[in-house]
């Protein structure tokens, strides 16, 4: 596969990444019991695997890799920051207001990890 078609596999399974998050977010905010689904467990996990796995070939093939490139270092910080609000705000905040405030963190995080990639400078919107 080419480099643009392996960027735009990846920017497409953010979309669908970032898309399923405010979904169940959703549900979690109304007490849906469709966040409960087994395949609302599973499917995340698959894109996100795969989300993961386009940026590991993408990061390979313009030979730029955490700790090296302060943009990249800077989307790795902000995927573990990303991961652990989503942890909190779909399964883990004790109120349901913790878990409102993990997820608009989360929604923050990912639109500061986007801006990162878009402008390949570290401190993405935070640049402004």
């Amino acid at each position: 596969m080419s480099y643009f078609a392996i960027k735009h596999l990846h920017m497409l399974l953010a979309l669908i990444s970032i898309a399923g998050f405010v979904l169940r977010g959703v549900w979690m905010m109304t007490d849906s019991r469709l966040i409960e689904a087994r395949v609302v467990r599973i499917l995340p996990h698959v894109i996100d695997t795969l989300l993961l796995a386009s940026a590991i070939m993408l990061a390979t093939m313009i030979s730029q890799y955490p700790l090296t490139a302060g943009w990249i270092t800077a989307k790795v910080v902000g995927l573990v920051a990303y991961i652990a609000l989503g942890m909190i705000a779909l399964r883990r905040g004790r109120t349901k207001s913790i878990r409102v405030v993990a997820f608009i963190g989360a929604i923050v995080v990912f639109a500061w990890i986007a801006s990162v990639a878009f402008s390949k400078h570290p401190a993405g919107f935070l640049a402004l």
